[in-house]
């Protein structure tokens, strides 16, 4: 039975949400049955458009049957519970289906992104033992590149044979605790470890995805997402939540272009999307809008916006966007619900219904309006079971009762958080501990800034100075007078301090599958 974990009612606020919050998660779940065989079989499930623009509707009762038949397929050829089954295929039915089977089935899937080299697929594939994949065509070589012996259900012929089985006689009974699926971490600060998570990881993530949403699902409600499904955030927080509820997903054949994206958007009429801030950006850099938009509002995370971007967003798409914290280790714990509790530029919100964060120094102590690492208090629903394979690193991720995120935060009076930046981010100057976020989004309020990143740099005389790298608007050029006149305009809108001493011009930030900026490679690590 689908349960709403946060209920709106009448003259509430952020406080009475979080009073009226519990946990009610069933000891057996299984989201392959949640996603597809709980809701009336004739409402609409997915709309997908392939790259030729023909649009396809399939309903909850196809997602079902189709879904019974691939875990048959699956199981057929070898897959047994506990088996992880790697993803590797962008967003279509396919890979949604795939996901749905193998939690049916009692496995564990293991979303890879496409744009993964063999490289990075044979380290995935290899730390996590998988036991097949499935993979859209364009993918198979690289596949077969990383692991030769690894068997391949390839998105086509091979996919629709296995999809033709009888249908599965009953999803394997799964605890919620169970493991569902094995996603790896962005790798920005080393390499990637494996985040186990449990069926249950779907009710953490239901705080967040009603609040962010602004409480769906509404009349007519359509959600879309230009984020791999490979990636947490494509995954957790449209796909699945999404089906949970009933709600129909969108899924585009297309890469991302930031008019197309808009025009997209009004011709199917979506009311909820899920964009990164990247893409936020490249929307605002390109001039991308319209006054048509049927946006109800708009979720991001990853990286802050600031006021700029949220103010174009009113104006050119017509909403509000509900900014969002999160992790791969623990997802969606805090972020921004519009219409209850205020929008603060610059933060990332408060600590949503269920999850408990907070702010500690190294010593343990809790701070308020002082720097400190952003923790989060277990157990919790949304978090991971553990790290793959890494028992002293699951350890470590720990401390007190609370799950250390690595990241640097801070919190005020009024219990808004506002990231700061990766602990190994954080720049020495002169005895300052200066985060690269607030120089970035001082650089971001620059007409001539499309997109920036900043890192610490050696220095002789500071130990580290900020160094910025910045990717310029159309029709802007390079030049000594821009570098300047960038420095000059973080001096008076910062500290000089936080002066960025080098200014770098590049046509493109290094990114990670997520869309993370890798600081690390600016860095020459």
């Amino acid at each position: 039975m689908v349960q709403h974990t946060v209920t709106p009612h009448d003259g509430m606020t952020y406080q009475s949400l979080r009073d009226r919050f519990a946990w009610q998660i069933p000891p057996r779940f299984n989201m392959g049955v949640a996603c597809s065989d709980a809701h009336p079989p004739d409402n609409p499930g997915l709309i997908a458009i392939d790259a030729a623009g023909t649009r396809t509707e399939y309903t909850f009762g196809e997602l079902a049957e189709r879904s019974d038949r691939l875990a048959q397929g699956l199981r057929d050829r070898g897959v047994e519970r506990g088996d992880r089954v790697a993803v590797v295929a962008p967003q279509s039915l396919e890979t949604a289906l795939t996901h749905v089977a193998v939690w049916k089935l009692g496995a564990v899937s293991l979303p890879l992104a496409s744009l993964f080299g063999p490289d990075a697929l044979a380290y995935r594939l290899g730390d996590s033992a998988a036991a097949i994949a499935v993979a859209s065509a364009a993918n198979v070589a690289k596949l077969r590149e990383a692991a030769p012996s690894l068997p391949i259900v390839m998105i086509g012929e091979d996919f629709d044979d296995a999809a033709a089985a009888p249908r599965l006689s009953a999803a394997v009974d799964t605890a919620a605790d169970d493991p569902a699926y094995l996603i790896y971490t962005s790798g920005t600060t080393g390499p990637p470890k494996g985040a186990l998570h449990a069926h249950r990881s779907l009710f953490g993530h239901l705080p967040g995805f009603e609040c962010y949403y602004e409480f769906p699902p509404q009349p007519d409600d359509l959600i879309w997402t230009p984020a791999d499904w490979a990636w947490i955030g494509g995954l957790m927080d449209v796909l699945v939540p999404a089906w949970y509820f009933g709600m129909p997903v969108l899924t585009v054949d297309q890469d991302f272009d930031p008019h197309q994206a808009v025009e997209l958007m009004v011709a199917l009429c979506v009311t909820l999307a899920f964009i990164p801030p990247t893409a936020l950006k490249m929307m605002r850099a390109a001039g991308a809008g319209s006054d048509h938009l049927a946006l109800r509002t708009i979720f991001t995370g990853g990286e802050a916006l600031g006021e700029e971007v949220l103010a174009w967003s009113a104006e050119a798409l017509g909403c509000g966007i509900n900014e969002g914290y999160g992790q791969t280790e623990a997802n969606l714990v805090v972020g921004n619900c519009g219409p209850v509790w205020p929008v603060r530029p610059g933060s990332m919100g408060r600590a949503l219904p269920g999850h408990e964060v907070a702010i500690f120094d190294d010593m343990g102590n809790r701070l308020i309006g002082e720097t400190g690492e952003i923790c989060v208090r277990s157990p919790d629903p949304v978090m991971m079971l553990e790290y793959w394979k890494q028992p002293e690193a699951t350890t470590e991720k720990y401390r007190d009762g609370w799950l250390l995120t690595g990241d640097l935060g801070m919190e005020d009076e009024d219990g808004y958080l506002w990231f700061r930046s990766r602990k190994d981010d954080v720049i020495m100057s002169r005895g300052y501990r200066i985060g690269p976020g607030e120089i970035e989004e001082s650089l971001m309020t620059h007409p001539a800034v499309a997109m920036c990143a900043v890192i610490g740099v050696p220095d002789e005389m500071r130990g580290e100075a900020p160094a910025a790298f910045v990717v310029l608007r159309a029709r802007r050029q390079p030049s000594p007078e821009l570098a300047a006149e960038l420095q000059a305009h973080v001096r008076y809108r910062l500290a000089a301090h936080e002066v960025p001493r080098q200014v770098t011009f590049i046509d493109e930030l290094p990114r990670t599958t997520t869309g993370k900026i890798m600081r690390r490679a600016l860095r020459g690590e």
